[in-house]
């Protein structure tokens, strides 16, 4: 859910909006996350047939921290490992379904 379908919905509930159930938008995380979102998407992924997504490649992640600055290198390397882990549990979970498909069939 986005900020704006979560602000229209309490608007026609006719609700305060909470804070705390509030979804973020982009533009709501510091400067350094919201790089750490662009560098994560364009970092190679590391796709193997069978196993699926194995993570960023991140031979380049040195060079694309120079370019753009990164000073708060701790919050930035942990946004992008909180990245990286939810999309490989995504790939698993999605993965696990696929399988439990074909074994129905």
């Amino acid at each position: 859910m986005t900020k704006d379908k979560y602000l229209a919905i309490c608007q026609q509930l006719g609700q305060e909006p909470s804070e705390d159930k509030c979804p973020p938008d982009y533009e709501d995380f510091p400067e350094v996350v919201q790089l750490a979102i662009e560098v994560f998407n364009k970092l190679g992924d590391r796709v193997y047939p069978d196993i699926g997504y194995m993570g960023k490649d991140f031979t380049s992640l040195a060079l694309h921290m120079e370019v753009c600055g990164i000073t708060e290198k701790d919050l930035f390397l942990e946004t992008l490992v909180r990245l990286d882990s939810f999309m490989i549990k995504q790939s698993q979970e999605e993965m696990k379904k696929a399988r439990d498909k074909i074994k129905k069939k």
